[in-house]
């Protein structure tokens, strides 16, 4: 006798099996998958490291250098890598979508969670290398850190869930937007601190959420360390809950159309 099971239990269900699916083909999509997961990180924040060795900028905003550049740069990966995972999700598991109980939205959610989950880990493993080397890597607020990463994932997974609808919709989408997120990396402030940036320039840069996430993780792991003034996680969450919700309405209203092509 077949046992009727809720909606919940179905979708709880789907989610577990895309999640295993997804992490292992994250990490085993080949030999060295892996290493690479790890090595682009630690690759931008080595590179950023020694331009400011170079120009011999030892603190910046009160806090140095390296702990700066290695927060900043996990911060905005975290976004980034959900974000990126997430708006191509329905494309690569078109396959999937023959079992009913799959949802092209379960297929994201899942795989912002799994990139938000290896993010941690690689975080955790590249904070404890830098911490064997000497660097203070021990967040003066852990949780308020955790809430910056925990708002920055948020955003990424909003930003997926439209995103993924439009590039559906709209292929020619994608390479615009190929061609908009090179400049959200300088435009963050994972380079330069965006509170030094003269007005007008400014207030635009303060509207980028995700410069926000980034000025409170740093805040996290260095009290003293000189954010802008208007520094707001509510801003950042807001933004993102309403992204969620944006996406969520996007892909219940074109979801026959996702799973039609």
């Amino acid at each position: 006798m077949a046992v009727l099971r809720s909606p919940l239990v179905v979708t709880i269900s789907v989610w577990k099996a895309l999640f295993l699916r997804e992490a292992v083909a994250r990490i085993s999509a080949t030999r060295t998958a892996w290493v690479w997961l790890l090595l682009e990180p630690a690759f931008h924040i080595t590179l950023l490291m020694f331009i400011f060795t170079v120009i011999r900028q030892r603190h910046v905003g009160g806090i140095n250098t390296p702990l700066w550049v290695m927060v900043g740069l996990l911060a905005f990966f975290m976004f980034r890598r959900s974000a990126t995972q997430a708006q191509n999700a329905i494309s690569a598991n078109q396959a999937l979508f023959a079992y009913r109980q799959v949802k092209p939205v379960d297929t994201v959610m899942v795989r912002a969670g799994v990139e938000g989950f290896l993010m941690t880990v690689i975080a955790i493993l590249l904070f404890s290398v830098a911490g064997f080397f000497g660097l203070d890597v021990i967040p003066a607020d852990p949780l308020a850190a955790l809430e910056a990463f925990v708002g920055l994932w948020m955003f990424g997974l909003g930003f997926g869930l439209v995103v993924s609808v439009a590039i559906e919709l709209v292929p020619e989408f994608g390479k615009i937007l190929g061609m908009l997120m090179a400049p959200l990396y300088f435009i963050s402030g994972v380079i330069f601190p965006v509170g030094k940036a003269p007005p007008p320039y400014r207030e635009w840069l303060l509207l980028n959420p995700i410069a926000h996430g980034i000025e409170a993780t740093r805040l996290g792991f260095a009290p003293y360390y000189h954010a802008f003034p208007e520094l707001s996680l509510g801003y950042l969450y807001t933004v993102a809950t309403a992204t969620i919700f944006f996406g969520l309405m996007l892909q219940r209203r074109f979801a026959l159309r996702l799973v039609a092509r």
